[in-house]
C-alpha cells in the first residue's frame, strides 16, 4: 500500500529476523526461569508475535517477519514479554529503534540492550492507579499493586458458571458473561492478548491462554498522535490601569489518538507552569472518537505587576517568560474506577514566543520523561535482531522507460554478461539482492523464462570440463588466474551432478521465481501432510544415542518411514499442479543440461531435482514456518521429525547412485534402506519429466477447496433477522480459493458463507463509522459485511488476498461507500437509500493471480538504487572493460571479480546504465528540492517531534548523492 505525495508513491516495508535473547533476568521464584516470547510493534500497535520459548533466561526464536508498512511510524519497538499463568504476561523490557536510525542497523545482526519498561514514558502500555482496592468478596476488586503489575487471577468453576467474586459493572449488574473455558482452569482480570481489543465488559478469550475480563487494564492499538496549538500573547491594560499580559492557549484538534479498549474518549488538560507557579484548566471529554475537535482557547496571566513601568515591566516580562512553558497533557476518560490513561504530553516554552507575539503549529505527543529516575538496561539482558527498512519513492511510469527498455532486453543480449540486468548481479554485493528485484520485474514483464534461460544456459557452459584458450581468458576475467598458470583443475564445477549447486544468479533468480510463483503451489502439496505430522506428533528418533525412555527403535522407524511415504508421493503426484512458468523454467534448464553433458543420461533430471526438491521442497519440510506452512517454529521433537524427513525427500529427489553413502550418520542409511526400491526412483523421473515438459496441459479446473488465509478477528453482526441485534463479534474468518467464510470457532461449521463470485469490492471502511481502526468491508449484492482485523498489517493483508481471489468477477463495482449505512443514510454522502450507488471509486484493480501482485515501477525503482548504491563497482567495471590491460597485458586484481566474456558490448550497456541512473537520480533530487522549499516543520504533515524530517532538514544543507 502506497503513501500517495504529489505524483510519487513511497511504499514502506520491513524484514525482520529475531534472533535470541540472553541474560534476562530471573524469575523472583523458585524455578528462576522464564517462558518468554517477542512481539514487533510498530508504535505501539502490536504487528507480529514469535512462539513462547519455554524455561530459559536465554531464548532462541530464529523468526522472521516481513510486512509492508500501511501507514506513517515513528518507532519499531519489541517487547519481551513473560507468559504468566497466574496474571498477566508481564514485560521485561523493551528496544525501540527510531524511524530515522533503521538505515544504522541495516541487514546487519545487532545486539540491542533491552530498557526498561516506564509506565508514562511508554504513553499506552498502562493505567496509573488512583485508588486501590482491596477486598475480593461482593463484587469487590482484588488488591491493585502500586508497581503497576495486574491483578492476581481468580479461580473459574470447572462447570464454567459464571464467577461471582468479580465486581459488578458500573451500571450496577451482576457480571454473568465470564464463563470457563472447557481447556483452561483460571479466568483473569485482564486482557489475555496485548493486540486483542475486547468491547463487553465480560470477554472469553478462546484463543489465549486464560479467560480475559475487559476493564482492568487498557489495550492499545495505535501511535500517540498529534495535537495542533495556537498561541497568543497580548497586552490588556485593567479597568485601574494596571499593564498584565495574557497568554490565549487554543487546544485547536488532535489527530491518531490511542484507542483504549477500543475506544477513546479524549480530553485536554493545559497547564501553564513555572518555577514558582503551576495553573491547569481542562477541556471538555470528547466521546468516542481518536480525532477530537476541541477547538477551546484558555487564558493565563503571564505578568502581574503591581505598577506599570515600561522599564520594569520588560526586566520583569523577559525574566519571567524565559522561565515559563505550556504543558498540554492528553488523557483518555476512563469509565472505571482506576483512573484516567495517560495518551501523551507537549511542553512549550514560551521563548518561541520572543520573534512574534503569536503562535501556532502541530506537535507530535511525546512520552512523558522518566524525570532523575535511574535505570540500569545492562540488568535486563540484550535481544539480537537483523531488522531491513526498505523506503521506496516510485515516480510516474514514464520515467523508467529508459532503464526498463535496457533491463527487459537483457535476454536478447549477446552474450548475457552484457546485458544490464548480468551487470547488477555483477555489481551488487550479494546475488540476492539483485535477484529480487530482477525476478519480479521480469514475471510481471512476462519475461522471466527466457532471461534464466539465458543466464542459466550461460552457468551451464562454464560448467564444461574442456576449456579452449578462449575459455581460458574467459576464466581469467572471472577468477584471478595468472595468464600462464594451468586451468586444471577448473574453478567451474565439472561434475554434472554440482551445476546451480552454487550461489550465482542464475540459482538465485530461480530460488526467488518459485518462491513467487510457486508458494501456492507448495502449500497445496505440503501443507495437509505438515499439519498432520504437527497434530499426530508420532516419535520419530531413529538415533539410538537420542532415544528416550521407553521410545522403541524400530517402532520409530515405522513412524518415519510412514510420514516420508506421505510427504514423497504427496509431491511426486503433485506435478500436474506445478505452475507453467516452473515448468518452463525447468524445461529449459532441463535441455541446456542435456545439450552440454550428453554422455550423462541423468543430468536432465539432476537439473531440475537440484531445485524443485533441494531448494523448494526439502528447506519447506525443514522449516515449515518460514513458508508459512505453520504458524510460528514447531516444537522440539516435531522439528527433529521434520529434519530426518527432509534429509531423505532430498537424498530420493537426487537420484544419486551411491544413497546410502549420501548419509553421514550410519542409522540414516540404515533406514535409507526402507527405499531402495525402484519404484521411488521411478516415481522421482516420472514426476520431473512431467514438470520439465513443455507443453504440458494445463490442470485440471475441478480442484479441492485451497485455504488462502485464516485467523480470528471480529465482525459486525449483518442484521440477518429483522429484530436481531447488530452487536460485535469475534469470529474464525476463513478464506478458501472457493469461498469466505466465518466460524464459531476454528474447526466448527461454517455460521455464515460468501462465495467468492459474489464478492463486489474489499474496502476500506472510514474509522468514523463505528469509532473503530483496522475495518474493512466486504461487499455483497444484499449487504456489506464489516470486519475489523486484530492490527493494520494483517486488515491490509485480508484486503489485498479478497481483492486478488474475487478481482475477476464480472459484477465487481467500481464505486463504493466508504462510510457505513446507520441511522437510515450512508454517513458518507448521506444518501437514505441502502442500495444508493457508491460515492468514491473504488481502489485500482489487482492481478488475478494470487502470487504475482508485482508493481513493475517499484521494481524498476529497486533496481536503480541498487546501481546507485554500487556506482563505484559500475566506474570499476568500465574501467575494466576500457583497460587495455583487462585483455592484452597481465590480469590486474582489482578488475578481477567481474564476468566480461565481451568487453565492448559490456561497456556499451554500462554507459547505457549509468546515463539511465544519473537521468533518475536528478528527477530525485529535483523533488528533494521542490519538496523541500513547500515544506513547513510544524505542519499537519510534518509536526514539531517529527525526527526523521528533522534529519531530512539537515541533509538538505549538503549535497546529495544518494535517492530519498
Amino acid at each position: 500500500m502506497a503513501v500517495e505525495d504529489e505524483g510519487l508513491r513511497v511504499f514502506q516495508s520491513v524484514k525482520i529476523k529475531i534472533g535470541e535473547a540472553k541474560n534476562l533476568p530471573s524469575y523472583p521464584g523458585p524455578s528462576k526461569m522464564r517462558d518468554c516470547y517477542c512481539t514487533v510493534n510498530l508504535d505501539q500497535e502490536e504487528v507480529f508475535r514469535t512462539k513462547i520459548v519455554e524455561k530459559s533466561l536465554c531464548p532462541f526464536y530464529g523468526e522472521d517477519f516481513y510486512c509492508e508498512i500501511p501507514r506513517s511510524f515513528r518507532h519499531l519497538s519489541f517487547y519481551i514479554f513473560d507468559r504468566d499463568v497466574f496474571r498477566r504476561d508481564s514485560i521485561i523490557g523493551k528496544v525501540a529503534i527510531q524511524k530515522e536510525d533503521l538505515q544504522k542497523y541495516h541487514n546487519r545482526d545487532t545486539w540491542f540492550q533491552l530498557q526498561h519498561v516506564d509506565a508514562d514514558s511508554e504513553v499506552q502500555i498502562y493505567r496509573k492507579a488512583s485508588k486501590q482496592y482491596t477486598g475480593v468478596a461482593r463484587g469487590e476488586f482484588p488488591p491493585f499493586p502500586e508497581n503497576g503489575r495486574p491483578c492476581s487471577l481468580l479461580p473459574a468453576p470447572p462447570n464454567g458458571r459464571p464467577c461471582s467474586l468479580l465486581p459488578a459493572p458500573p451500571n450496577g449488574r451482576p457480571c454473568s458473561l465470564l464463563l470457563a473455558s472447557p481447556n483452561r482452569r483460571l479466568c483473569s482480570l485482564l486482557p489475555a492478548s496485548p493486540g486483542t481489543a475486547m468491547r463487553s465488559w465480560c470477554n472469553v478469550n478462546q484463543d489465549a491462554d486464560v479467560c480475559a475480563v475487559h476493564g482492568c487494564y487498557p489495550d492499545f492499538t495505535s501511535s500517540q498522535g498529534k495535537v495542533h496549538l495556537e498561541l497568543r500573547l497580548s497586552e490588556v491594560i485593567t479597568d485601574t490601569g494596571v499593564v498584565c499580559h495574557k497568554l490565549a492557549t487554543r487546544i485547536v484538534e488532535c489527530q491518531g489518538l490511542p484507542i483504549v479498549n477500543g475506544q477513546c474518549d479524549p480530553y485536554a488538560t493545559v497547564t501553564l507552569a513555572g518555577p514558582f507557579r503551576s495553573e491547569a484548566k481542562k477541556t471538555k471529554v470528547k466521546r468516542k472518537t481518536n480525532n477530537p475537535q476541541f477547538d477551546e482557547v484558555f487564558y493565563f496571566e503571564v505578568t502581574r505587576p503591581c505598577s506599570y513601568s515600561k522599564k520594569s515591566h520588560f526586566d520583569f516580562e523577559e525574566e519571567d517568560v524565559d522561565k515559563l512553558e505550556i504543558r498540554v497533557d492528553l488523557w483518555n476518560a476512563s469509565n472505571l474506577k482506576f483512573g484516567d490513561e495517560f495518551l501523551g504530553e507537549l511542553r512549550i516554552p514560551l521563548k518561541v514566543l520572543r520573534q512574534s507575539s503569536s503562535y501556532e503549529a502541530w506537535y507530535f505527543l511525546q512520552p512523558r520523561d522518566n524525570g532523575s529516575k535511574s535505570l540500569k538496561p545492562d540488568d535486563l539482558g540484550s535481544l539480537r535482531l537483523n531488522v531491513v527498512y526498505t523506503e521506496d519513492h516510485v515516480f510516474s511510469s514514464d520515467y523508467y522507460s529508459p532503464l526498463r527498455d535496457l533491463l527487459l532486453k537483457s535476454a536478447d543480449v549477446e552474450p548475457v554478461s552484457a546485458s544490464a540486468a548480468h551487470i547488477l548481479g555483477e555489481v551488487c554485493r550479494e546475488k540476492q539482492e539483485a535477484a529480487v528485484p530482477l525476478v519480479r520485474l521480469f514475471l510481471h514483464y512476462g519475461r522471466v523464462v527466457p532471461f534464466i534461460s539465458a543466464i542459466a544456459s550461460a552457468e551451464v557452459k562454464r560448467t564444461h570440463p574442456q576449456a579452449g584458450a578462449r575459455g581460458q581468458a574467459l576464466l581469467r576475467l572471472h577468477f584471478r588466474v595468472p595468464r600462464r598458470q594451468t586451468l586444471s583443475p577448473s574453478p567451474f564445477p565439472r561434475d554434472p551432478n554440482t551445476i546451480f549447486r552454487g550461489n550465482s544468479l542464475a540459482s538465485k533468480c530461480i530460488d526467488e521465481t518459485m518462491k513467487l510463483a510457486g508458494m501456492h503451489y507448495l502449500h497445496v502439496t505440503l501443507k495437509p501432510a505438515i499439519e498432520e505430522i504437527c497434530q499426530s506428533h508420532k516419535p520419530c528418533e531413529i538415533d539410538p544415542v537420542k532415544l528416550k525412555d521407553g521410545e522403541n527403535l524400530e517402532n520409530n522407524m515405522e513412524n518415519l518411514r510412514q510420514y516420508v511415504d506421505r510427504v514423497f508421493h504427496a509431491i511426486t503426484e503433485s506435478g500436474v499442479s506445478c505452475p507453467t512458468v516452473m515448468c518452463d523454467i525447468f524445461f529449459s534448464l532441463r535441455e541446456a543440461a542435456a545439450k552440454r553433458f550428453q554422455d550423462d543420461p541423468d543430468v536432465r533430471y539432476t537439473a531440475v531435482s537440484s531445485f524443485i526438491f533441494l531448494r523448494f521442497f526439502a528447506p519447506a519440510i525443514l522449516s515449515p514456518n518460514l513458508f508459512q506452512l505453520t504458524p510460528h517454529h514447531t516444537d522440539p521433537q516435531t522439528s527433529r521429525t521434520l529434519t530426518l524427513i527432509s534429509k531423505t525427500v532430498q537424498t530420493l529427489g537426487s537420484l544419486s547412485k551411491s544413497k546410502s553413502a549420501s548419509f553421514k550418520e550410519s542409522y540414516m542409511a540404515t533406514f535409507y534402506e526402507f527405499f531402495n526400491e525402484q519404484k521411488y526412483a521411478d516415481a522421482v523421473k516420472n514426476f520431473l519429466d512431467l514438470i520439465s515438459s513443455s507443453g504440458r496441459r494445463d490442470p485440471k479446473s475441478v480442484e479441492q477447496p485451497i485455504v488462502l488465509k485464516e485467523g480470528f478477528m471480529i465482525k459486525r453482526a449483518q442484521g440477518r433477522k429483522r429484530f436481531g441485534m447488530k452487536n460485535f463479534k469475534k469470529r474464525w474468518f476463513r478464506l478458501t480459493n472457493h469461498e469466505f467464510t466465518y466460524h464459531k470457532s476454528k474447526g466448527d461449521q461454517p455460521l455464515y458463507s460468501i462465495p467468492i463470485e459474489n464478492i463486489l469490492a474489499v474496502e476500506k471502511l472510514e474509522e468514523e463509522s463505528f469509532k473503530m481502526k483496522n475495518m474493512f468491508q466486504v461487499i455483497q449484492p444484499e449487504r456489506a459485511l464489516y470486519i475489523q482485523a486484530n492490527n493494520c498489517v494483517e486488515a491490509k493483508d485480508w484486503i489485498d488476498i479478497l481483492t486478488k481471489v474475487s478481482q475477476c468477477n464480472q459484477k465487481r463495482l467500481t464505486v463504493y461507500h466508504p462510510s457505513a449505512y446507520l441511522s437510515g443514510h450512508w454517513l458518507c454522502c448521506r444518501a437514505p437509500s441502502d442500495s444508493a450507488p457508491g460515492c468514491s471509486p473504488c481502489t485500482g484493480g489487482l492481478p488475478a493471480n494470487i502470487q504475482l501482485d508485482i508493481d513493475g515501477d517499484r521494481e524498476t525503482e529497486r533496481i536503480y538504487s541498487l546501481f546507485n548504491l554500487y556506482m563505484s563497482k559500475l566506474e570499476k567495471m568500465q574501467e575494466a572493460c576500457g583497460s587495455k590491460s583487462v585483455y592484452d597485458g597481465p590480469e590486474q586484481e582489482e578488475y578481477s571479480t567481474f564476468v566480461i566474456d565481451d568487453p565492448q558490448e559490456t561497456y556499451k550497456t554500462l554507459k547505457q546504465v549509468i546515463a539511465g541512473v544519473g537521468a533518475l537520480e536528478q528527477e530525485h533530487a529535483q523533488y528533494k528540492r521542490d519538496k523541500f522549499k513547500k515544506t513547513k516543520y510544524g505542519s499537519q504533515e510534518h509536526p514539531i517531534g517529527d525526527k526523521s524530517f528533522q534529519n531530512y532538514i539537515r541533509q538538505q544543507s549538503e549535497t546529495s548523492t544518494h535517492s530519498i
